[in-house]
């Protein structure tokens, strides 16, 4: 093996084999060149550190990462989201919604939420354009995924993202096999679960090699508790076309899932005085969680049915927590290109265009609209419109009003990598990332065929169908939010890379300029230092001097008419990281990175009339993050291990807060806060049939400052306080035993520590641990080749725990931010079987 091939390599082995061109975990195809070896002949088969069950890789870059490979990924329960996978690295913590992954979950990484984590899918980014959301039920099915990757706290030089302060998650899809295969599975397992699916390898074919896979799967089951369903598709393609011997290729590939769920409902948690609420006496008891409706409540599973009487004043009483109006509908889907071209010798270019489609709402919203109320009337002081055909207009009606979001989003991550000589490489990058974001929410009916058991006509409203549209008097279709924005980066990054003393030490150094616009076009009116809008026909009845208007039907309330507006945002983050090799498999490293988390579209929305009578939001300023890495690795045939620790310097922190005095939630910067802590993992292989892994965490995190609360200049007492929702100790477990050519299992555990639920830190969550089993038996012996029977158990001891929690400022009663938390349940022990037949 040539000493460049090793070298180059991000990742020393997996599976015993040099990872080779086009198979790293890179953020993108420019990054998997640049770490990986530019030889004409990529030299694989050499022996050298081991993973450790798929679970530890033994990483060689200068800066915190870890990766987990379809080796323990098939591992976990089928259809599982690969964020769940991801659960046992060290600085991750995922919780899950529900046993398989559908309804979404909450991840952290150190700290940050999921919003301030760049996660992307074979170098594009995933993340919402508008308010960075990570939808981890809507990710690549987990047996095409080759490798998952997390930077913790630090991005790669060429991240094409505007949303990092918290660091990078990557996951690239499978090559197609170089010969004709595939494979059907079906699963089943509690609360009527099914899946199915299948991946075709068409193999090599055509006179240039050029080789695919197709794949489809499908799945359905109950929730865990209440009454309805989820169902989820999922379409995927890929295919690669290799271009001469030295590495260069094009592949094509597209993605398409869709998910129909109904929503979860969680339990209030008790007071941080152990009240059940302000004007209560009883004691609650010694669980944080405290709904007199239990652990398990979830929305009704009655509905009463309206009446429709001719000159009869009908009302719908039912409330807005009906399970079957309680449907989160997404459509999702993307087509992603990669490329590599060698130049000239030493000389590579690479290119990854894709486009974006998206098309979701969050599926619970819904009013009861009186017939003659003034969005109906619009410009006519009378009347109104008979929504029920009940041939009156005296009705209390509900219907559905939706905040779709539509994102068509069209990227472009490109690299020019020059190899100096042996030992010295330069990197050019650009990213291009648009997205057009149009949130909408035409309002719709109800379908009241079977009157107690109501469903939505359409899961969007009215936006497909004419019919379904809620019209006023003056022809004009009800919204409940009107807006179009263009989010737009443009990033130019640098890195250098550079071998010295005898190859022993690793020099990257690096810098991204990212150039960030956000295009905003607010249709309805904005009520005045709010993020509430009114969509109407109506006219204002005054213009006040500000610029403000007024409406008969709204009284004082001022708004501000439709507008648009720009925001730019711009930076120079440099990203610097040196590795040092001694004795063979030891090495250290250190790094240095500095992040950006540019505004949300719902913050910069949340305006108000300034002093000059312009509109804008001057408080909500970029989140910034400057986070120091130092580590240490050892690898060795049957060991890998690293040990970490960290500092990051967080500024600008944005919350949203509820203001009493606006009687409405708005952004606001906080301040700064400091995280420091350390993060280790190791991996042990004593025999050919065990392996062994572990990994621990620990997270301080303080905030440095108070915060201005409200308008009125109130102050919440958070400095010195913990991050809410972030644990200080984390640490997962797990061994797993080949026991015959045959049979294996493997058990694992994630232990969660102490989670504070408000900002003020006078209300916390327990710790708890959550144990997993799984058992494989293959036919492979018996001649049937990629043939297997696993079994996989969750939550085996059927731990009560929340999944997520609902974080509030205070929650003693009568003090400054108080609100009454709430919390998602986790899910219960679960079992499941999946069959796997190869051909």
């Amino acid at each position: 093996m040539n000493r460049k091939s090793a070298f180059w390599a991000t990742t020393a082995l997996f599976t015993g084999l040099l990872v080779s061109a086009g198979t790293a975990s890179a953020q993108s195809t420019g990054t998997e060149a640049a770490e990986t070896t530019v030889d004409d002949v990529v030299v694989v088969g050499q022996r050298g550190p081991r993973n450790i069950d798929g679970a530890i890789v033994a990483e060689t870059v200068g800066k915190t990462r870890s990766s987990i490979t379809q080796e323990y990924i098939q591992t976990q329960p089928a259809g599982q989201t690969i964020l769940q996978s991801l659960n046992l690295v060290p600085g991750v913590n995922f919780y899950n919604a529900d046993p398989y992954g559908s309804s979404g979950g909450n991840i952290r990484l150190r700290g940050f939420d999921g919003n301030r984590v760049s996660l992307t899918f074979d170098g594009i980014p995933l993340n919402d354009t508008g308010n960075y959301a990570t939808y981890t039920n809507q990710q690549l099915d987990p047996e095409l995924i080759e490798r998952a990757t997390v930077n913790q706290g630090t991005t790669d030089v060429d991240s094409p993202t505007a949303a990092s302060t918290g660091g990078t998650i990557n996951y690239t899809s499978r090559r197609p096999a170089s010969e004709f295969g595939g494979w059907v599975q079906a699963s089943v397992g509690d609360f009527n679960y099914t899946r199915g699916m299948f991946l075709i390898d068409t193999g090599e074919f055509g006179p240039w090699g050029t080789s695919a896979w197709f794949a489809f799967s499908r799945q359905d089951y109950d929730k865990f508790k209440g009454e309805g369903f989820l169902r989820k598709e999922q379409y995927n393609v890929r295919v690669y076309q290799p271009l001469g011997d030295n590495g260069d290729f094009l592949a094509l590939s597209g993605h398409y899932n869709e998910n129909r769920n109904n929503n979860y409902n969680g339990p209030n948690l008790r007071t941080a005085t152990g009240f059940c609420d302000v004007a209560m006496t009883v004691v609650c008891n010694d669980q944080v969680e405290d709904d007199p409706r239990g652990w398990d409540i979830d929305f009704d599973t009655t509905y009463v049915a309206p009446t429709r009487r001719n000159g009869v004043a009908d009302n719908d009483t039912n409330g807005s927590n009906y399970f079957g109006l309680r449907v989160n509908p997404s459509n999702t889907g993307n087509i992603r290109g990669n490329a590599r071209f060698t130049l000239a010798e030493g000389l590579i270019l690479t290119v990854d265009p894709s486009f974006q489609y998206v098309l979701a709402n969050g599926g619970t919203q819904q009013a009861v609209l009186s017939e003659t109320d003034a969005l109906l009337r619009g410009t006519f002081a009378t009347g109104g419109v008979d929504l029920n055909g009940d041939g009156d207009t005296l009705d209390r009606v509900r219907v559905m009003t939706p905040s779709n979001t539509n994102t068509h989003r069209y990227g472009l991550n490109t690299s020019l990598i020059w190899d100096l000589d042996d030992n010295h490489r330069l990197r050019a990058a650009y990213a291009y990332d648009r997205g057009r974001h149009r949130q909408y929410g035409q309002y719709g009916f109800i379908n009241f065929t079977n009157p107690s058991e109501p469903r939505f006509v359409d899961w969007f409203g009215g936006r497909n169908q004419e019919f379904n549209r809620v019209v006023n008097r003056d022809g004009y279709a009800l919204q409940s939010r009107d807006r179009l924005s263009y989010a737009e980066l443009n990033q130019f990054s640098l890195e250098y890379r550079g071998l010295f003393l005898n190859d022993a030490l690793t020099l990257n150094l690096g810098v991204r300029a990212p150039f960030f616009k956000r295009e905003l076009n607010q249709y309805c009116f904005s009520q005045n230092s709010s993020s509430n809008v009114l969509c109407t026909s109506e006219l204002p009845n005054a213009t006040l001097a500000n610029g403000n208007v007024t409406f008969a039907s709204r009284g004082a309330t001022q708004y501000i008419a439709p507008y648009s507006r720009e925001v730019e945002y711009d930076d120079l983050l440099p990203n610097v990281g040196v590795t040092y090799r001694f004795d063979g498999g030891h090495s250290v490293y250190g790094s240095y990175a500095e992040t950006l988390s540019a505004p949300r579209t719902d913050s910069l929305y949340a305006v108000r009339r300034l002093a000059d009578n312009s509109v804008g939001n001057p408080t909500v300023q970029p989140e910034t993050a400057q986070t120091f890495d130092i580590g240490y690795r050892y690898s060795s045939a049957t060991v890998v291990g690293s040990l970490a620790g960290f500092l990051t310097n967080y500024d600008n922190r944005i919350v949203n807060t509820f203001d009493e005095d606006l009687n409405t939630f708005v952004d606001r910067n906080v301040g700064s806060v400091e995280l420091m802590g350390f993060e280790g993992s190791l991996g042990w292989s004593p025999t050919e049939a065990l392996t062994l892994y572990g990994s621990v965490a620990y997270l301080d995190g303080e905030l440095q400052d108070n915060y201005v609360y409200n308008s009125a200049g109130a102050q919440l007492q958070t400095k010195g306080k913990k991050l809410v929702e972030t644990p200080d100790w984390t640490a997962s477990f797990r061994a797993s035993y080949t026991f015959s050519e045959m049979f294996s299992a493997g058990v694992q555990a994630k232990y969660t520590g102490e989670r504070w639920i408000t900002d003020v830190n006078d209300l916390a969550d327990d710790a708890f641990t959550i144990v997993d089993l799984d058992a494989r038996i293959d036919f492979t012996p018996w001649g049937y080749e990629d043939t297997y029977l696993q079994f996989n158990v969750t939550n085996v001891f059927d731990e009560n725990y929340y999944a997520g929690l609902g974080t509030r400022a205070s929650a003693t009663p009568g003090q400054l931010g108080y609100s009454r938390p709430f919390a998602t349940t986790g899910a219960p022990r679960t079992w499941m079987a999946t069959l796997r037949v190869g051909f």
